[in-house]
């Protein structure tokens, strides 16, 4: 399993971890399929991960996800994590996991190095998220 703080942006379905729903936004339907963002974390950072169609209705705040093949990208100018296509999201229980709200992996500036074919880390845009506010 992989922890969040490890996820970096790639074009291949590659991610292996578990998280908690920390906070849920608001549906929104884009064509035929629903659409929702909402804030996961586990022990190491935050990120936000994109609901789909089914999804959206299936996980609620609290509870424990594990995502099977998952895919950390770009979408609409924001960094998601997602099940995309072959991926598989379960719930695997709720409200009994440590986590930690920063740093946020969706809210830190990435750019593409070419000496090395992938993605690193240029900077933090900001410690929380600028979308879902800390908890209390």
């Amino acid at each position: 399993m992989c922890s969040l703080k490890d996820i970096v942006p790639a074009a291949e379905n590659i991610i292996n971890t578990q998280f908690i729903v920390l906070n849920k936004g608001k549906t929104a339907s884009e064509g035929q399929n629903k659409t929702c963002l909402a804030l996961v974390a586990d022990e190491t950072a935050a990120v936000h991960f994109q609901l789909w169609g089914d999804e959206c209705d299936a996980f609620e705040p609290g509870d424990i996800i594990r995502l099977t093949n998952g895919i950390f990208s770009c979408n609409r100018r924001s960094w998601v994590l997602r099940a995309g296509k072959r991926g598989k999201v379960e719930k695997v229980g709720e409200f009994t996991m440590a986590y930690v709200e920063t740093p946020n992996m969706s809210e830190i500036e990435w750019v593409h190095d070419p000496s090395k074919s992938k993605f690193v880390l240029k900077a933090v845009i900001s410690p929380h998220s600028r979308i879902f506010p800390p908890l209390p």
